[in-house]
């Protein structure tokens, strides 16, 4: 009930007074949401921080939205309101069961990765993971950026420090310098920086939408990495079949998936208490780069 009269109440402060209920969504894990009903108009999703969050960061969402509609060609909610309190946005549909649903993904990151390649990496401002933010600095080296942008970025974080200890830390320092022999060199194109399954939805046609972006110009394969590493379903499978087919992924790319999750492991680390196993994996994944 508490999130619900939190966001009733920010719902009531950007303008929606005939907001009438709010009933509290699941998965988000940085923020609180839910959709509202409302006297006069269609229901509407609302998204917010218990704390004030920072300047910029909901703008920053809403940009996202609209280059992976505009720029990728992908299906994203309407943005009806961005501010500094709130988030408020059209409705989508659950995301539905079955394999068909997961082939039209698989197409719709295709043509975002393939159609937005750019000659180089970051974005024209930094955005947000959760409530910390996302350096997006512009680099011509891929290898360079994601060291020095998304992995090497967190150390100084509080809780990445408690986590990790001297020799963890020097062992990612030592991974990084190995980059360029561990990944392959890869174009920058449009990513959606955040995708795991939560963040995938749908529209009223069963088409797949997207949601919560972080967007920056990187590697195709941040978006493979995090789906592929994150809890989905048995017939996203398919998925992942279809998208290195009709992008002419090599064989290998299921091992490097690891190594490319490593930022998404210490963005956890760094926002929560609970990490969910998250600096466990990545002691595990440093430990031949320690000596």
């Amino acid at each position: 009930m508490v999130t619900s009269s939190l966001l009733m109440e920010r719902l009531h402060g950007v303008g929606l007074s005939d907001a009438v209920s709010v009933t509290p969504a699941e998965g988000g894990l940085a923020a609180v949401a839910g959709i509202a009903t409302r006297r006069e108009g269609p229901p509407v999703f609302v998204k917010a921080f218990r704390d004030t969050p920072a300047d910029g960061l909901f703008a920053a969402e809403a940009e996202g939205l609209r280059v992976l509609r505009e720029l990728g060609g992908a299906a994203t909610p309407e943005v009806l309101f961005a501010g500094r309190d709130a988030l408020v946005l059209s409705v989508l549909q659950p995301r539905p069961a079955g394999e068909a649903f997961w082939e039209r993904l698989a197409h719709t990151l295709a043509r975002l990765h393939t159609t937005t390649v750019h000659d180089r990496f970051g974005w024209s401002g930094d955005n947000w993971l959760g409530q910390r933010r996302q350096d997006n600095t512009w680099d011509t080296d891929g290898h360079s950026f994601f060291a020095q942008r998304r992995l090497l970025r967190w150390l100084p974080e509080p809780r990445v420090r408690a986590a990790l200890d001297e020799r963890d830390r020097r062992a990612l320092e030592r991974l990084c310098e190995r980059l360029p022999e561990l990944l392959p060199s890869r174009p920058a194109c449009l990513t959606h920086g955040d995708l795991w399954a939560h963040n995938i939805l749908a529209t009223e046609d069963g088409q797949p939408a997207l949601i919560d972006p972080a967007v920056s110009y990187m590697w195709a394969e941040v978006d493979l990495a995090h789906l592929w590493s994150s809890p989905h379903p048995p017939e996203a499978s398919r998925f992942f079949a279809l998208y290195a087919e009709l992008t002419g992924l090599d064989d290998d790319w299921p091992a490097r998936m690891p190594i490319i999750q490593l930022r998404q492991h210490l963005a956890v680390i760094a926002q929560f208490d609970h990490d969910w196993g998250a600096a466990d994996q990545v002691r595990a994944l440093l430990k031949p780069f320690r000596s």
